[in-house]
C-alpha cells in the first residue's frame, strides 16, 4: 500500500492523477496548506523540505518528496509510461519542473493574488508563461502527447495548464495545448486524480 500526502495543487494533483492511471492502490491523506499543516513535524519526516506531495511506499520502503521524484518512482514501479522515449519524457518533465512550474507559480502570486502591487512583475511573469505556452503548442502540433504517447511528463504539466483562467492565458491561443489538454481531461483516471484528496472544483474547460 501506498501513503500520498498532498493537497489538490497542481503539484499535488501530478500524483494522485498517476496513481489513478497506474491503478496502483493508496491511502491518500490530506495536508491542509491554509493551516500550515505542511509544517508539523509529523510531516517534516516524511517531506524535508515541507512542502506537497510525499509518498510513502510501504511495499518498498521508500519515502520520497518532490513530485518529479515521485513520478520518476511510480513510472519505474509499474515499468510504463514512459511515453515512447524515455529521456524525452525525461526532458518535458524538467522543463515542467524547472521552467513551467515556477513561472506560472509566479503568475498566480503577481496576477491572481496580488494583482496591481507590481505590474512589471505581473508582465515579465506574464509573458514568460506566454512563452512556455508557445513552447508546448509547437512541441503538440508534431504530436498529441508530449512524448509520443500518454507519459509522466503529461501528468507533470497538464495540471498547471488546468489553472490557465488563472493565468490569464486563452487556450484558443495555443490550439495544440487545448487540444491536448481536453483529451487528457477526459481520462478517467485524470478525473479522479484531480478531485484528491478532496473535489474543490469541475475541471476548468476552456
Amino acid at each position: 500500500m501506498i501513503d500520498l500526502y498532498t493537497w489538490p495543487t497542481p503539484n499535488g494533483r501530478k500524483v494522485s492523477i498517476a496513481l489513478e492511471e497506474m491503478g496502483l492502490a493508496y491511502n491518500c491523506h490530506g495536508v491542509n496548506l491554509q493551516e500550515q499543516a505542511q509544517f508539523a513535524p509529523e510531516f517534516l519526516l516524511i517531506s524535508p523540505n515541507n512542502k506537497i506531495p510525499a509518498l510513502v511506499d510501504h511495499e518498498s520502503e521508500q519515502r520520497l518528496m518532490e513530485s518529479g521524484a515521485i513520478l520518476v518512482y511510480l513510472a519505474d514501479k509499474v515499468s510504463d509510461f514512459w511515453g515512447e522515449d524515455r529521456y524525452t519524457t525525461l526532458q518535458w518533465l524538467m522543463w515542467q519542473m524547472g521552467g513551467l512550474g515556477p513561472m506560472l507559480g509566479q503568475v498566480h502570486y503577481f496576477k491572481k493574488y496580488n494583482a496591481g502591487k507590481s505590474v512589471y512583475a505581473e508582465e515579465r511573469f506574464f509573458a514568460e508563461a506566454q512563452r512556455l505556452y508557445a513552447v508546448l503548442d509547437r512541441c503538440l502540433a508534431e504530436k498529441r502527447f508530449v512524448s509520443g504517447s500518454f507519459s509522466i511528463a503529461d501528468m507533470a504539466i497538464w495540471p498547471w495548464v488546468s489553472r490557465f483562467e488563472w493565468q490569464g492565458i486563452a487556450l484558443a491561443d495555443f490550439p495544440h495545448v487545448r487540444a491536448w489538454y481536453e483529451a487528457i481531461a477526459e481520462r478517467p483516471g485524470v478525473q479522479r486524480g484531480y478531485d484528491q484528496p478532496m473535489y474543490v472544483n469541475p475541471i476548468p474547460m476552456p
